[in-house]
């Protein structure tokens, strides 16, 4: 039971470093949730304040994703296998529940991706690259970036699956997905709107 709390609480703290609001208010005197998407997340941060600020913002979104997950692994002495993982899991979604909803921020964070895919590295440097593979190959194909997340939370879920990473694990990875849905429900309606913002468009936007 100690495990469990301590590897909640820590991934939920960690996950509370927000880089898109804090940055954003430093360096662009801005609060980014007032533009764009309306959310403190890197994908909101590109589009918003430009791709220099937006990857400065993912960059240390995913350290803290696979902070979490090292440092459980030093703490516990855990690997990512059947008996460890679930440990692992819990940190690494407890960061993003901590970047989704931010205790200090009146719980109005961002979406969690970049954490994710922190996450993902920390458990393991080759699934983290796939998982970039997946979201990046996604996002281009199709021009948007909520498809490419998509792509991403469902890889995680079957990575799970076929590595028999155990029941906890499992569950704890379908949740994320399921909720990282519910985040994004909006983006999937301007889809099916046509008033979706395209990467191509941000891209175009940003090299004007």
């Amino acid at each position: 039971m100690k495990e469990i709390i301590i590897s909640a609480v820590v991934g939920y703290l960690l996950g509370n470093i927000q880089a898109a609001y804090i940055l954003g208010k430093l360096i662009k005197k801005v609060d980014i949730r007032t533009m764009g998407q309306g959310n403190a997340g890197a994908s909101n941060a590109v589009e918003s304040l430009g791709w220099k600020f937006g990857v400065l913002v993912a960059i240390i979104d995913v350290l803290k994703g696979a902070v979490s997950i090292l440092l459980i692994k030093m703490l516990f002495k855990v690997e990512l296998n059947s008996e460890g993982a679930f440990l692992l899991y819990l940190a690494g979604y407890t960061a993003i529940l901590g970047h989704i909803y931010p205790f200090y921020m009146n719980f109005k964070g961002g979406k969690g991706t970049a954490t994710l895919i922190g996450i993902l590295l920390g458990m393991n440097p080759l699934y983290g690259l796939i998982g970039i593979l997946f979201i990046a190959a996604t996002t281009f194909l199709t021009d948007y970036i909520v498809l490419g997340t998509a792509a991403l939370t469902t890889y995680v879920v079957v990575l799970t699956y076929l590595k028999d990473l155990g029941p906890g694990a499992l569950i704890l990875s379908i949740l994320g997905a399921l909720l990282s849905m519910f985040l994004h429900r909006k983006n999937y309606k301007r889809i099916k709107l046509g008033t979706e913002t395209r990467l191509s468009q941000v891209l175009g936007r940003k090299k004007k």
